[in-house]
């Protein structure tokens, strides 16, 4: 059985038989980057869905109970709403004797409640390094990895006295593939760090416009009812 002529000789496979160790390790760290971002892009995306879940559900259950504590043990276990209502609700059962120096009740829950959106901000950015980095140096790797290949290629080619078109093209375009793979890598990775990034800043404004919310009943001593229907109207535009 012949052969198919119109079969190329060259690609990946060819690539990783013939490369020396710099051109496999270049190889492997586009695949890692690779990894690394896809990663990042399913972890972050179920993270953000779950928090805009929960959004949902402190606006239909919490703002509907009679009082903070009631409208607390109606939010899931694991709820980020949850946490803020439960640590604004503590520091402000807790004000009085908590610190030497006196700290009104404005400032002791709003720092309280603060550092608690704090770290779930941490939270909601953390990975997003991994994608800008990939994103920016993706290219760069791969652009390594073609200067590499070319130059081992060119190398070969004048050691074997040999300049043919079969001679050069073979060895060059296989070269040029790391430019193509650290393009492939690099796409994603700001696609989609993009897009995580708006997303995010609206879960965040989630969380701070509920923090915010919570802290003004709490000052007020109203009930957690009252607010809500207020927010309702404002959304309205009532």
């Amino acid at each position: 059985m012949q052969n198919d002529p119109m079969a190329n000789p060259y690609g990946l496979d060819a690539l990783w038989a013939a490369g020396d160790l710099v051109a496999r390790g270049t190889l492997l760290i586009l695949v890692l980057m690779s990894v690394a971002t896809w990663y990042v892009l399913v972890i972050k995306l179920i993270e953000q869905s779950r928090l805009l879940r929960q959004a949902k559900a402190a606006d239909a259950r919490f703002w509907q109970s009679v009082s903070l504590s009631e409208g607390v043990n109606v939010l899931a276990a694991g709820s980020a709403f949850r946490l803020i209502a439960a640590t604004g609700l503590h520091a402000a059962r807790h004000h009085e004797g908590m610190t030497e120096e006196p700290v009104d009740l404005h400032t002791w829950v709003g720092l309280s409640m603060q550092r608690t959106v704090n770290e779930l901000v941490w939270a909601l950015q953390d990975g997003l390094a991994v994608l800008a980095t990939v994103g920016s140096t993706a290219p760069f790797v791969g652009l390594f990895g073609t200067v590499w290949g070319i130059y081992h290629a060119l190398t070969a080619i004048g050691i074997a006295g040999q300049a043919s078109i079969d001679k050069v093209a073979g060895p060059v375009g296989e070269a040029l593939i790391m430019t193509a793979l650290g393009l492939a890598v690099a796409v994603p990775a700001v696609l989609g760090y993009n897009w995580l990034v708006r997303r995010n800043k609206m879960a965040i404004d989630r969380i701070r416009t509920f923090a915010s919310d919570v802290h003004s009943v709490l000052l007020s001593g109203g009930r957690a009812k009252t607010l809500g229907h207020a927010v309702a109207r404002k959304a309205l535009g009532a």
